[in-house]
C-alpha cells in the first residue's frame, strides 16, 4: 500500500487543529468535486484524495493511528497486540522472531503481515475481522429544497441509498448513514457514510442559523402617510400594515416565517424585514412646488 502524505493532500500542518482540517476539506472537496469538474479524471483522482485524508484525519482515533503507523495505520490494533504478545513471550523466554515492531511509523509492517497471515495485509486473514472504510460525499443542494423534509436517492460507489433529509438542514452540516460506507471485511461491520451539505441559496433571503433576512423598497409616500403593503416570505406573501411616519432602515419581525428548525417539526425561525424608504426622483415642477410649500408650512408650525 502506497503512503499517501494526508497533511499534503489537505494543505495543512501535522498540527492542525479540527476547525482547520474542515476547513481546507470544505474549500478542496468543492473545488475538485467532480460534478464542477465533468470528465476530468485527475480531478476525480483528487477528489478521493481529499476525502480519504479528511476522514482519516478528522476522526481523532484514526489520526492518532495514522500519525503513529503511517500507512499501515488500518493495522495499528493487529500491530499492537502482536507487540504485546511478543513483549509477553519474551518474557516467557519465548521469541516470535527478529521483527521489529518499533514505535515509528516509517516501520514497515506490510511484510510482517504478509509472513503472520499469508496474504498482503492481516486485513486478508479469515481469523480477523475488519471494520470497512468509512466514506465521505459531498451533496450539493439549493436553499428551497433544503425548506421541506424530502426523500432522495443517491449514488456511492455504485450502490442507491434512498435517504430521508429532514429539512432545515444547514450549508456545511455533515450527517452520518451508519452501516452505509465500505464493506467489513471477514464479516466485520460496514463502515459509515458521511455526507456533507453544499447549500446554495438561490433566493432573495439571507439567511443566518433559523432565521431569514430581507430588505423591502417603501415609497416616501406610504412611509409618510402609513398604508399597506404585499411583502414576499419564503413560502408565499403577506400583508403589512406600515404605520405613518416610518423611518428608512425600520426593521420589523414577522415571528414564525424564518426557516424550519432542523429535527424540530413545526418549530420555525423568525423572518426579519428592513424598510428601506426610497426618496422619489425626477419629479414634476408641481410635485417640486407642492414639497416647498410643506417645506414652509412645517417651518412655519416649528416657529
Amino acid at each position: 500500500m502506497e503512503y499517501i502524505d494526508y497533511y499534503k493532500v489537505l494543505g495543512i500542518s501535522k498540527s492542525a487543529d479540527e476547525s482547520n482540517i474542515k476547513s481546507s476539506y470544505r474549500k478542496l472537496a468543492r473545488k475538485y468535486h467532480p460534478d464542477l469538474n465533468p470528465g476530468n479524471k485527475e480531478a476525480e483522482k483528487k477528489f478521493k484524495e481529499i476525502n480519504e485524508a479528511n476522514e482519516v484525519l478528522s476522526d481523532p482515533i484514526k489520526r492518532k493511528k495514522y500519525d503513529k503507523y503511517g500507512k499501515d495505520w488500518q493495522q495499528a490494533d493487529e500491530i499492537e497486540n502482536m507487540q504485546r504478545n511478543r513483549a509477553q513471550s519474551n518474557r516467557q523466554g519465548q521469541s516470535f522472531g527478529s521483527a521489529n515492531f518499533g514505535g515509528d511509523h516509517s516501520e514497515d509492517f506490510s511484510e510482517f503481515f504478509s509472513s503472520m497471515f499469508g496474504g498482503e495485509t492481516g486485513r486478508s486473514s479469515g481469523r480477523n475481522k475488519f471494520r470497512g472504510q468509512d466514506i465521505q460525499a459531498t451533496l450539493h443542494l439549493k436553499l428551497t429544497d433544503v425548506y421541506k423534509t424530502q426523500k432522495q436517492t443517491i449514488t456511492v460507489n455504485g450502490k442507491n441509498i434512498r435517504l430521508n433529509f429532514p429539512a432545515g438542514i444547514a450549508d456545511g452540516q455533515v450527517i452520518k448513514i451508519a452501516g452505509q460506507g465500505g464493506q467489513g471485511v471477514n464479516n466485520g461491520p460496514n463502515g459509515d457514510l458521511y455526507i456533507t451539505f453544499v447549500i446554495e441559496n438561490n433566493t432573495a433571503f439571507k439567511r443566518e442559523g433559523d432565521n431569514l433576512y430581507s430588505s423591502v423598497d417603501l415609497d416616501l409616500y406610504t412611509a409618510v402617510l402609513g398604508g399597506e403593503i404585499v411583502v414576499d416570505t419564503f413560502d408565499g406573501k403577506v400583508l403589512l400594515k406600515i404605520p405613518e411616519g416610518t423611518q428608512s432602515n425600520t426593521k420589523v419581525k414577522l415571528k414564525g416565517k424564518g426557516f424550519p428548525k432542523y429535527k424540530k417539526e413545526n418549530e420555525m425561525g423568525d423572518l426579519y424585514i428592513t424598510y428601506v424608504v426610497k426618496v422619489p426622483t425626477n419629479l414634476t415642477d408641481h410635485e417640486k412646488s407642492l414639497f416647498v410649500e410643506l417645506q414652509k408650512l412645517k417651518k412655519d408650525a416649528q416657529k
